[in-house]
């Protein structure tokens, strides 16, 4: 990358191969040492769904121990790199890592689970508040959080598109950005989500960790949904344009 001139590089760090079952593995702190060392502007993602197996066997992103797990892990490698690395982003793309992985199982660990998702995504975010206090303590360095956000519009001004592109955006967008930015989940998703147990998972104190101040809003985009509502789901086709 030097010998083409780039000047910076977003890069993902692998949690296991810095913390080896709970323990800081010497080889891959050697290899992050250089990386950031190699003369280019280092822009470092702590999570981008490489989860420990050893934490995936304990439940993964559903256990609110991995919140705290990742806390630590993001404590090691800050205390190591610290203002070394231009800016900070604790996960990437954390609905990806909660509804694809625990809901429709396509991303790993490949689960289908509504009720896995709803744990997952909040200790994704309980995790990323954690982290911003890890990084707080060991550098000044700008830190933010990534997401993959979708404009949502409904099909038609009827009832049921109307109420399935708020369902929509509410999962896809204000399911992260609320708690990240407005101090909490909105109102109505908790209300949709309470026959999967996002009462019991959120607990008190939790809001005031997700809403935790960040530098900066890592946008990914890739397209927008246009929603239509159905009694039989699937039965209706959408043009996305």
């Amino acid at each position: 990358m030097r010998s083409l001139g780039l000047t910076a590089y977003r890069f993902s760090l692998s949690w296991p191969r810095i913390l080896s079952h709970g323990k800081p593995e010497p080889r891959g702190m050697d290899f992050y040492d250089r990386l950031v060392g190699a003369g280019i502007q280092p822009w470092a993602t702590l999570y981008h769904s490489d989860l420990p197996q050893s934490l995936e066997d304990r439940g993964g992103w559903t256990a609110r121990d991995t919140a705290y797990r990742f806390a630590e892990y993001a404590q090691t490698i800050a205390a190591r790199l610290g203002d070394r690395v231009a800016s900070w982003s604790t996960l990437n793309e954390p609905w990806c890592a909660a509804m694809l992985g625990y809901g429709s199982g396509v991303h790993a660990p490949g689960r289908t689970s509504p009720e896995g998702t709803v744990a997952a995504a909040h200790h994704l975010l309980l995790g990323h508040g954690l982290a911003m206090d890890a990084l707080r303590q060991h550098t000044s360095s700008p830190s933010g959080i990534t997401l993959n956000l979708y404009p949502v519009v409904a099909d038609s001004p009827d009832d049921a598109d109307a109420d399935a592109a708020r369902r929509i955006d509410g999962l896809q967008n204000r399911l992260f950005l609320d708690p990240l930015l407005r101090g909490g989940y909105p109102a109505d998703l908790r209300e949709d989500l309470a026959r999967f147990g996002s009462d019991a998972v959120v607990r008190d104190g939790d809001e005031a960790v997700l809403g935790k101040p960040i530098d900066w809003l890592g946008v990914n985009y890739y397209r927008g949904y246009r929603v239509a509502g159905s009694a039989r789901p699937g039965s209706r086709c959408v043009p996305a344009g």
